[in-house]
């Protein structure tokens, strides 16, 4: 069984992005785990499994403009269902 229920990803697209201080607000502000935060000044990849994926949405999209948002509910894809 997975910690966490929820598989976040997500693009931001915007100007002077800054990765490091996107996954440090994370880390400190959103419970969850396997945080990845890849990407440039412009365009920013964020994967996250938290329990609160409209928190990430949220705190993204005051950074830049969100798309290709993806949440999945691992619990569901754990027990053989669609998630």
């Amino acid at each position: 069984m997975t910690e966490y229920t929820f598989d976040t990803q997500l693009l931001i697209d915007g100007e002077g992005l800054e990765a490091d201080e996107i996954k440090e607000h994370i880390e400190r502000n959103i419970k969850g785990d396997c945080l990845l935060v890849v990407g440039d000044d412009e365009l920013i990849k964020i994967h996250y499994h938290t329990d609160t994926p409209w928190k990430v949405l949220e705190y993204c999209s005051s950074v830049g403009d969100i798309y290709d948002v993806v949440v999945e509910n691992m619990q569901r894809q754990e027990n053989g269902l669609k998630g």
